[in-house]
């Protein structure tokens, strides 16, 4: 499959420069960057775990920093 992308001038050459110095074309840097991109923000993995460590600790009121009341602060 064929996907159109359209950059700025400066980034594609940008990309060019990256491209030839790795001695990889053009588009197998755009696929690798589109699947790391994919893997990256398709995972919940990391939310997930964090989460089930916020859920272990049992006492969510203590897990950040409490915030002071602020209703009677005036500048």
């Amino acid at each position: 499959m064929a996907i159109g992308v359209r950059v700025e001038p400066q980034l594609e050459q940008q990309l060019d420069q990256l491209a030839r110095s790795m001695g990889k074309s053009r588009s197998a840097c755009v696929r690798e960057a589109i699947t790391q991109y994919v893997q990256r923000f398709s995972t919940t993995d990391e939310a997930l775990r964090q989460s089930a460590l916020i859920a272990a600790a049992g006492d969510s009121a203590n897990w950040s920093e409490q915030l002071p009341n602020w209703t009677d602060w005036t500048a």
